[in-house]
């Protein structure tokens, strides 16, 4: 049998996963492999700059299970950092593959361009932000190497990185092994008894509540968790990450649980609640409404996909899916409940003449415009605040980076997506500010055909942080947002100002088969209750 080439055994292994695009910059350390790639049944995705390779290939993971992005040595590896660190905290799949110097280049360690201290300093940066991190120096190992970084990224739904060598590509690879089952079953013994304590905790509770986290995105779990819904008849919340989990018409759910940050109707609920199934849930600070919340662990069981609680006692080897099934499985008949709160279906939006447009009517056309093939990405900030009370038909149709929030993740974010599910139409909704860092991604969507509709919150800068601590800091050079597809030669740009504007503007866009791109001018000081209620928290920790 002939031996596998390194470059191709990684490129049959990504098709054989389901990946379709590669989102790259190119450098010469990594042209060789592109050139592979072009010649394979994956196709480039080349982005205006690194950083919207990661955040796109982040996007396309959240919605397919699956993402790669492709750079050069250092200069590109190092500018991807950021979008991975945000993988690794959200739990996103993402495959970084980095071109290197070859290992013959490097005898006598010569100072070779992007180089910055060491051969191996890259390495070590992206060991601290992915689950998995290899170089492929040896051919001996290379193949056995590839499939444990994969098999790593499919575990746990965090990113990897795999580093070529650029003389590497072509080099026969010894293949002495069989790629590794993914994912590794339960424990059966420590499942079942996991699954019986949790039943009896639940059979014996007055009022369970479901909180439905982000992790059952990741792992593809939606229908398995309705099905766990409708047998039960127990209600379910989801956190920020966690939100369009289900459809948030289903009427056993609640909406979205974010300590004193959310509806009060909502926290009540839930707070009461004397046994809480929080189902791949993080803990995280945005997620607990600035640890607002009150989660008694007491009358808790967590299961994520990395460990399993109930009250205090801890389970090991224990899987989420394998959990979600047992419980399902376990014949819990509850009655329905007599009252479950419940987001309000979007009312029919007039347009006031002449009125200035604010964010609570902006928000409330929003919900009227949403239909069942658009997907909301929204940045941090009043995007993505105020966004959580938008009203999402189905699910899998609402993507922020609520934990991580960076900046600029939505706009790239948004090739990302159409590509991963070209039936999916991304609005996104982003603030002024993070359209200048990562904005000019449109140009990318223009010319691979995408249509995103981007809504721009025009407030004059850094909204977000003016509440907390404010000063000129915060202040931007405004663009004239509407005038980019000018400059790009392509796409619908809408300026504005009123209600009558933006209902207009909105009915546009949908028909168009280009990009869209509305600025839409705020008043500074116009902020959603969420925000609020989020920037006055922050703002006593700041002073």
């Amino acid at each position: 049998m002939e031996q596998p080439r390194i470059a191709q055994y990684l490129i049959e292994r990504l098709v054989v996963l389901g990946v379709q695009h590669v989102f790259s910059v190119p450098g010469d350390y990594v042209l060789g492999f592109l050139h592979q790639v072009e010649q394979s049944p994956l196709r480039i995705v080349n982005t205006c700059d690194e950083q919207g390779a990661g955040f796109a290939a982040d996007a396309y993971a959240r919605i397919r299970g699956l993402g790669v992005a492709c750079v050069t040595y250092c200069v590109g590896g190092l500018k991807i950092a950021n979008p991975v660190a945000e993988a690794f905290a959200e739990k996103s799949p993402v495959v970084v593959i980095s071109g290197a110097p070859g290992t013959k280049e490097r005898v006598k360690n010569p100072l070779l361009h992007h180089k910055v201290r060491e051969f191996d300093t890259q390495l070590r940066v992206f060991e601290q932000l992915t689950v998995a991190a290899t170089a492929l120096h040896d051919p001996r190992t290379a193949l056995r190497e590839i499939d444990r970084v994969l098999a790593a990224a499919a575990r746990y739904r965090r990113p990897v990185y795999i580093e070529l060598p650029r003389d590497m590509l072509d080099t026969p690879a010894t293949l002495d092994h069989t790629p590794p089952e993914v994912p590794e079953p339960s424990n059966p013994e420590t499942l079942r008894e996991a699954v019986r304590e949790a039943v009896d905790m639940i059979g014996a509770a007055r009022q369970p509540v479901i909180m439905a986290g982000v992790e059952v995105h990741r792992f593809g779990l939606q229908d398995a968790l309705l099905q766990l819904i409708e047998r039960t008849q127990i209600p379910v919340a989801a956190t920020m990450l966690g939100k369009s989990v289900i459809a948030e018409g289903h009427p056993l759910y609640l909406g979205v649980y974010e300590g004193a940050m959310g509806h009060e109707e909502v926290r009540a609920y839930v707070e009461s609640s004397d046994c809480l199934i929080l189902l791949g849930c993080f803990m995280s600070d945005i997620n607990l409404g600035i640890f607002t919340a009150h989660l008694d662990p007491a009358y808790s069981i967590s299961v994520t996909s990395e460990q399993a609680a109930i009250r205090y006692h801890r389970y090991d080897e224990v899987r989420l899916d394998d959990f979600i099934r047992g419980l399902t499985e376990a014949g819990i008949e509850r009655r329905p409940p007599d009252h479950v709160p419940h987001p309000e279906a979007p009312a029919r939006f007039v347009a006031e003449h002449n009125a200035p447009i604010t964010i609570r009517r902006l928000f409330q056309r929003l919900n009227a415009f949403i239909d069942d093939d658009t997907v909301v990405i929204a940045d941090p900030g009043d995007a993505m605040f105020a966004g959580l009370d938008l009203f999402i038909q189905s699910r899998t149709e609402f993507l922020a980076p609520a934990y991580y929030t960076s900046l600029g993740f939505a706009v790239p974010a948004s090739i990302g997506v159409q590509l991963a599910n070209p039936k999916l139409r991304p609005l996104v909704l982003v603030g002024d500010g993070a359209f200048q860092m990562t904005g000019m991604e449109l140009s990318t969507a223009a010319r691979f055909g995408l249509n995103p509709i981007v809504v721009v919150l025009n407030n004059g800068g850094y909204a977000t942080e003016r509440p907390m601590q404010d000063g000129t800091f915060n202040d931007i050079l405004p663009w004239r947002f509407s005038r980019i597809p000018d400059v790009l030669g392509v796409g619908a740009g809408f300026d504005v100002h009123t209600e009558e504007q933006l209902d207009a503007a909105l009915d546009t866009a949908r028909a168009s088969d280009t990009f869209s791109i509305l600025d839409v001018h705020l008043d500074p000081s116009d902020t959603s209750p969420a925000l609020q209620r989020l920037t006055a928290t922050l703002g006593v920790r700041v002073k």
